[in-house]
């Protein structure tokens, strides 16, 4: 049986592999071949058409050279695909942010599937072509083969728009926001109100990702129990990462199996160096497997998105930073990535932010887990934007405005970190602005950034 951090780590390169989609187009098309020809075989024997004339009425040599077309148009697409494919990745981590790759472009199902077509359409010309001989012309192959080749125009002129559309930077912050907000809620599974009481059963999160593991975890609020010396650390091995997951249910299991408290000591997104502590292990601490804990941790190189709710802002802060660059000076694609840091902050804020211990179906504290809490989100999301945009009159009412409506809208706990941030942006606008005018125009929130007008109260 695979262990659970090998399992997560196939998964993850295998939603990020490009080549995995055509792959599976070539046994797909073996298969379908396969069957397409027995279909033709029978079609003969009904007489419902002839080897030579009949169906598309074509000789030898016209379905040569008709297949021959198919074929140089499919690899072409291939070719430009991937030429086009490598450029705008170069493209997009150097304008937007190279956090950006593995976690959209690559990512993405729709040019998988479409250079997938395109594989599959080049081999079924390429077979029905070898198929053929002087006497023997497959109508009914050579017909499927047009519509293939018709289709593959179709999907590569689709591509082109929306590879075009993709790399806006509208496109892409908005795919960023909806990913980020889908792991948030995946994270913190309760609207405030809910959280504060045990939950009976847990809901199913992407840290479930084997069938066989448990699935029952039960959220306590914090005890502030004095745990004292572990009995025992469990240090990293193997290779220095970042982690990726953790298996929640599982470690649940383990500890309760062990009658001991585990302590995870790093969160989802720290860097975790040889020879770091991994497990901090209270009460029965020699009852619990050193290499079965090791397992229900993945590594990776590089953060992903699946259990890092911190992740998806970061992603976009950089975009936001990287646009007020000087090299790149473009405030309004920050304006663009504040609009989504504002969509994710009021998510977040509405959500109650699990607390950092678990029980067992008694109501054992079993298991520490720390999660970024409010003022992680809020910090994310302000202070590097705020010092970089300062300047911007785009980027200080943008911001402004996105605080005064979070306060607006969000219960009392959350307003206190909102207002340390309001008056920070309030004392950099003042060093920043020293025209009196231009000052007393960056203190309006504005959701447009410049151009919009506040709303009535």
């Amino acid at each position: 049986m695979m262990q659970w951090n090998r399992w997560y780590s196939l998964k993850s390169y295998l939603s990020s592999a490009l080549w995995v989609v055509p792959f599976f187009a070539l046994v797909a098309g073996a298969a379908i071949k396969r069957a397409a020809e027995r279909l033709g075989s029978w079609m003969v024997s009904q007489k419902y058409y002839d080897l030579k004339t009949g169906f598309m009425g074509m000789d030898h040599d016209e379905a040569v050279a008709v297949l021959d077309r198919i074929f140089t148009l499919n690899l072409s697409f291939m070719v430009f695909t991937f030429g086009s494919l490598l450029v705008a990745i170069q493209v997009a981590g150097g304008q937007y942010t190279p956090r950006i790759i593995a976690t959209t472009l690559l990512r993405d199902s729709v040019i998988r599937w479409i250079v997938g077509f395109f594989v599959f359409s080049m081999l079924w010309a390429n077979r029905t072509m070898v198929q053929m001989t002087a006497n023997m012309v497959p109508q009914f192959q050579l017909f499927l083969s047009m519509m293939f080749g018709i289709v593959s125009i179709v999907l590569f002129l689709l591509l082109i728009d929306y590879s075009a559309k993709l790399l806006r930077p509208v496109s892409l912050v908005a795919r960023i926001g909806k990913d980020a907000v889908k792991v948030v809620k995946d994270v913190y599974p309760s609207v405030i109100g809910t959280a504060d009481r045990p939950l009976q059963q847990a809901p199913k999160h992407k840290w479930s990702l084997l069938p066989w593991e448990a699935r029952t975890m039960t959220p306590t609020a914090p005890s502030g129990k004095k745990l004292g010396t572990p009995a025992r650390t469990v240090l990293h091995q193997n290779s220095s990462g970042i982690v990726l997951a953790v298996n929640i249910p599982a470690l649940l299991a383990e500890a309760r199996r062990a009658d001991c408290i585990v302590e995870i000591a790093p969160q989802v997104g720290d860097f975790v160096a040889v020879d770091e502590p991994l497990f901090y292990l209270y009460g029965n601490a020699g009852a619990i497997d050193d290499r079965r804990l090791r397992s229900l941790i993945a590594f990776g190189s590089e953060r992903t998105l699946e259990q890092d709710p911190l992740f998806g802002f970061r992603i976009l802060v950089d975009i936001a930073l990287k646009a007020l660059s000087p090299a790149i000076n473009d405030p309004t694609t920050a304006v663009l990535a504040i609009d989504q840091l504002h969509v994710l902050l009021r998510v977040v804020g509405l959500r109650s932010l699990r607390a950092d211990e678990f029980a067992d179906d008694s109501g054992q504290l079993r298991l520490i887990f720390r999660t970024p809490n409010w003022e992680h989100f809020v910090h994310i999301s302000l202070r590097e934007i705020r010092q970089c945009g300062a300047g911007s009159l785009q980027v200080v009412r943008r911001l402004r405005a996105m605080i005064e409506n979070l306060q607006q809208t969000l219960g009392e706990p959350r307003r206190p970190a909102l207002q340390v941030e309001l008056d920070l942006l309030n004392r950099a606008a003042a060093q920043h602005f020293t025209f009196s005018e231009d000052l007393a125009l960056a203190r309006v929130p504005d959701a447009q950034g410049l151009g919009g007008s506040p709303r009535a109260a």
